[in-house]
């Protein structure tokens, strides 16, 4: 089985021009709601799904806004029965359709979970793959107003619990030559771009070799690393090119067809794999599976591939981009379902890929959000036992490693794209304390991240200290602001140039975001990230501010600043705005209002 495309509009030199896919429809605030994974992992049933939408009810969640209550994975039947989707019936014995009423009857909205390969990650093979149009019938069937969409079991790359050989589709081999009728043209000089190769016979020259994207590397006297890089994992920034090419300028005498042949060797791991694609400018003319080598040291010259080169200079790239291709479309393709089914039904739709393919570049075209990173948490709760949260960790599980990232991307959200997403809150699970749960809940609601809930409500009553940062009226209107902007770091003590762009993992710092809102309001976020108390003063100037935002921040004489937290009101005539010291893990946020 070898994955398909959607057309043109899938492939990576579409990802740039703003255009959506299948109707999906813009203008999305970030969804707020619940989550069961969390709190109940794989052992969420009806009856704690019903006591979950009752507490929104009787808490007054519903209107603050929060109004999905979403079935995470561990809900279905483990094998599909006739090709459908199906409760599972200890757990789910009423079936979907009536908890689906039952949610909506409390006036809230219901979503559920599936996956784009072919088992969920908690091991039901029931994905979506190859079934989308049963799936979409079914989720319409169920009233179904959110659908989480996973990564795992995928079968066109090397994603969590699929087999790594799948790398194969997602890198190109590594890439020794190529040839132009019968010359040759060698990759050893790509790293100081001077590969001067004549082909007289041809009427062409080879002016200019290059590599693109910083994980592709000339090792040797080949490219290797030609793909997408993982993004699964902390480790790289999420700014900047994601995906490599090898690319050789090209002149031309006149408009023709050549033969090109590539010198390559296949490999099966992250990095190099077996699949090629090869353009001249945005027109491809290869793209599949070359034959297989013996290893990823044995090189072979591939079949000749025709390709058309126009008078003057021409861009000849060596390339796989399908590890963004491929998911994209599968991505796609349950979306493409449910419109052609109802093309009426808006069902807000979140990916799930843990960030591995980079989707930043690419999910809003089928998306409204999209995860950034591998879970915020692996060790979740169940029935009576709140799980655990950290403010800190080695890989993905804390607040401030998906915060660290997903504080840098404010250039990929907005509400003609979408959101990204740094997962479900971990507020009212063990680990964390009160500080780092009103900090958790600003970073979240600055950077127009969904506000998922992920703990057993049960445990929050009206008034308590975790009901008041959840249900702080200031905090979510910055998230649900009609604008629309994700907050910019203007300031990090760690920065060297660019604080809106630099992707720093240390913690032992302090930050502070600024977000534009609506009636030329802006609100000012400075947070301790650090676990150590702060007893400086940090500051930012209104000149800065504007030099950063420009026109979203507006000048007055005058403002009125109100502390998100504490509520106390001020005034400030100067156009900078301070604190005094931040203690561990704490924040101060402030609505800044002008005077007109």
């Amino acid at each position: 089985m070898t994955p398909d495309r959607i057309g043109q509009e899938g492939r990576f030199d579409s990802f740039e021009n703003g255009q959506v896919l299948f109707g999906k429809e813009k203008n999305k605030l970030p969804a707020m709601g619940w989550n069961s994974w969390n709190a109940f992992g794989s052992g969420n049933t009806e009856a704690l799904t019903k006591a979950m939408a009752d507490k929104f009810v009787s808490l007054g969640l519903k209107d603050l806004g929060y109004e999905y209550v979403i079935l995470d994975d561990g809900c279905y039947k483990d094998q599909r029965i006739d090709g459908r989707l199906s409760n599972e019936e200890v757990k789910f014995p009423s079936g979907f359709r009536a908890l689906s009423d039952y949610v909506h009857e409390k006036g809230l909205k219901f979503g559920m979970y599936n996956d784009i390969g072919t088992n969920l990650c908690a091991g039901a093979e029931v994905g979506t793959c190859g079934h989308e149009a049963e799936d979409a019938a079914s989720y319409l069937e169920w009233g179904v107003d959110f659908l989480k969409v996973d990564n795992c079991y995928y079968l066109w790359d090397n994603a969590t619990f699929s087999n790594p050989e799948n790398a194969r589709y997602t890198f190109a081999p590594n890439i020794r030559a190529i040839r132009l009728s019968d010359a040759e043209v060698k990759v050893k000089d790509v790293s100081s771009c001077g590969s001067e190769g004549e082909v007289n016979k041809l009427g062409i020259s080879v002016k200019n070799v290059h590599l693109t994207g910083e994980r592709a590397e000339l090792v040797e006297d080949y490219a290797f690393g030609i793909g997408t890089f993982d993004g699964t994992g902390p480790d790289a920034s999420p700014v900047g090119l994601r995906s490599s090419e090898l690319v050789f300028t090209i002149e031309a005498d006149e408009d023709k067809e050549v033969p090109l042949s590539v010198l390559y060797a296949t490999g099966k791991k992250e990095g190099v794999g077996a699949w090629l694609q090869v353009a001249v400018g945005d027109e491809l003319f290869y793209d599949d599976f070359v034959e297989e080598t013996a290893d990823e040291n044995d090189y072979k010259w591939s079949s000749e591939i025709k390709i058309k080169l126009k008078k003057g200079e021409n861009v000849l790239r060596i390339m796989n981009h399908r590890r963004q291709e491929n998911t994209l479309n599968s991505y796609a393709r349950l979306l493409k379902e449910l419109k052609k089914q109802a093309p009426e039904k808006d069902i807000y739709y979140s990916a799930c890929e843990w960030g591995k393919t980079q989707p930043q570049n690419w999910a809003y075209k089928v998306c409204d959000s999209w995860r950034i990173l591998n879970d915020i948490t692996f060790r979740v709760g169940s029935d009576g036992d709140p799980g655990v949260g950290t403010w800190t960790g080695d890989y993905t599980t804390s607040v401030t490693t998906q915060y660290s990232k997903a504080v840098i991307m404010d250039e990929f959200a907005g509400l003609d794209k979408g959101w990204n997403d740094p997962d479900m809150m971990m507020i009212g699970m063990n680990g964390l304390n009160n500080v780092q749960n009103k900090t958790h809940m600003t970073m979240w609601s600055m950077m127009n991240s969904p506000l998922m809930l992920g703990m057993d409500l049960r445990r929050v009553e009206k008034g308590d200290e975790i009901y008041n940062i959840i249900a702080n009226k200031d905090i979510i209107a910055l998230n649900q602001d009609s604008l629309g902007i994700q907050a910019k770091r203007v300031y990090s003590s760690l920065a060297q140039t660019d604080p809106s762009k630099e992707y720093i993992r240390d913690i032992n710092r302090v930050d502070i975001l600024c977000k534009p809102l609506s009636g030329n309001r802006f609100a000012l976020s400075f947070i301790n990230v650090s676990e150590e108390d702060k007893k400086e003063t940090y500051s930012v100037k209104l000149c800065d501010l504007k030099k950063a935002l420009g026109d979203w921040i507006y000048k007055s004489d005058k403002y009125v600043v109100k502390d998100l937290w504490t509520g106390e009101e001020t005034e400030n005539t100067t156009g900078v705005f301070a604190v005094e010291g931040l203690a561990a893990c704490d924040n101060v946020t402030l609505l800044v209002s002008p005077v007109v």
